[in-house]
């Protein structure tokens, strides 16, 4: 007897971040938490932005009666109203309540809508690299992910795109700005995508949802912004947290939107509902739903991330390492100057530096770092990599 074999397989092949992020913890106990430079996990190290105490301040002296007791499973009807609200704003679309259900964080909301949507071994195409929780995810409700590669400037690649569409297609899952290489998809993109699944969806006879992940929407850099999807293709959902841009992972609060003009929208509506309530969420952190709604226009600086953004590019493409400028969330994405990025990581791990290898996002060859750190670690940290780069014969 023991746990199920689907647990345990997944057990044997589970995140790399988690596995590095516990090095992380051991080689801390042995040489003191400033000589480790840890940059595995994506953890916000920045505070919520100062209207966010102000509410839960006002909230905790002036309770709300019965702001603790269970609501409708889709969420507390001001909140949904505000994020309609800020949703309609930005994309010019005519949100309502109705569009809205409020989540445990972007990963509820994504098990939400596979539940929903999923039948047995039916498809959900990612693109390379990708957020590998997104397997686990899809295969909870016996989905299958496909994996379809990017470009080598990993946008998306509408002809490798095309040719993973098929008969058990049920959905094209993104995100942008993306997790782990900080690229953004450009309304082009996104024009482009939505016009290949309108096509597809025609040919195949079904519909084909296109599901955005954007947690990262408002960390954006250089005068970027993110596009909406909704602008771009009338059957997507969008999933969102404000684990990033209010610095509230812990908190778990989140929400899914639909757009208006989706196929079926009242269906939809219903068994998303119905899947949050069955999968255990039953609804969404009462007290995070009251201060949220009044802070959808607010984030927290970005010009911290930039500026980190900026010390670790700069000096390592001047070491050597090659790799895209990030536009947006907080990850580098570098080539492996070795071919076995895992191999890598333990060359990385001898100066103290822990890293991600690309391996643990669907592609080898290249390595990930969250910079949402402190920056002195990242000061700290830069005579380690000057050797690192010296031991690999990189120019310096």
């Amino acid at each position: 007897m023991g746990i199920s074999r689907k647990i345990e397989q997944s057990l044997s092949g589970s995140s790399f971040i988690r596995k590095m992020f516990e090095e992380g913890e051991r080689l801390r106990k042995i040489h003191g938490h400033d000589k480790v430079y840890d940059f595995t996990i994506g953890n916000p190290n920045v505070e919520p932005p100062e209207r966010f105490r102000e509410e839960l301040k006002r909230l905790a002296l002036n309770p709300v009666p019965g702001m603790h007791r269970y609501m409708s499973n889709a969420g507390y009807e001001e909140t949904r109203s505000a994020v309609a609200g800020a949703l309609s704003s930005q994309t010019g679309i005519a949100f309502n309540s109705d569009h809205i259900i409020m989540t445990t964080g972007a990963g509820g909301a994504l098990n939400v809508i596979f539940k929903t949507l999923l039948d047995e071994g039916e498809e959900v195409i990612v693109l390379k690299p990708y957020f590998v929780e997104y397997r686990f995810y899809v295969g909870n409700y016996s989905g299958k992910t496909v994996e379809v590669p990017t470009g080598p400037d990993f946008q998306p690649d509408l002809g490798a795109l095309e040719k993973a569409i098929g008969p058990l297609t049920k959905a094209v899952l993104i995100n942008s700005p993306n997790n782990p290489t900080g690229v953004v998809y450009s309304r082009d993109v996104l024009d482009s995508i939505g016009r290949l699944l309108t096509e597809k969806g025609r040919e195949l006879g079904r519909t084909i949802y296109l599901v955005s992940d954007e947690p990262y929407s408002k960390i954006v850099y250089d005068g970027i912004t993110v596009p909406d999807v909704f602008n771009s293709y009338r059957n997507s959902i969008m999933v969102t947290s404000h684990s990033k841009d209010l610095a509230l992972p812990g908190e778990r609060i989140g929400y899914i939107a639909i757009h208006p003009e989706i196929e079926s929208p009242g269906l939809l509506m219903d068994g998303l509902i119905f899947s949050n309530r069955v999968l255990g969420f039953v609804n969404a952190p009462a007290l995070m739903q009251r201060i949220v709604a009044s802070l959808q226009k607010e984030s927290v600086d970005i010009d911290q991330y930039q500026e980190k953004r900026d010390i670790l590019y700069n000096y390592l493409t001047s070491l050597g390492f090659e790799m895209i400028k990030p536009q947006g969330a907080f990850y580098l994405f570098p080539k492996s100057p070795v071919p076995n990025d895992v191999e890598f990581i333990g060359m990385a791990q001898k100066y103290n530096l822990l890293l991600v290898p690309g391996s643990g996002f669907g592609l080898p060859g290249y390595f990930r770092m969250a910079y949402c750190i402190d920056k002195q670690t990242i000061l700290n940290s830069l005579p380690a990599f000057t050797a690192l780069a010296q031991e690999l014969g990189l120019k310096s």
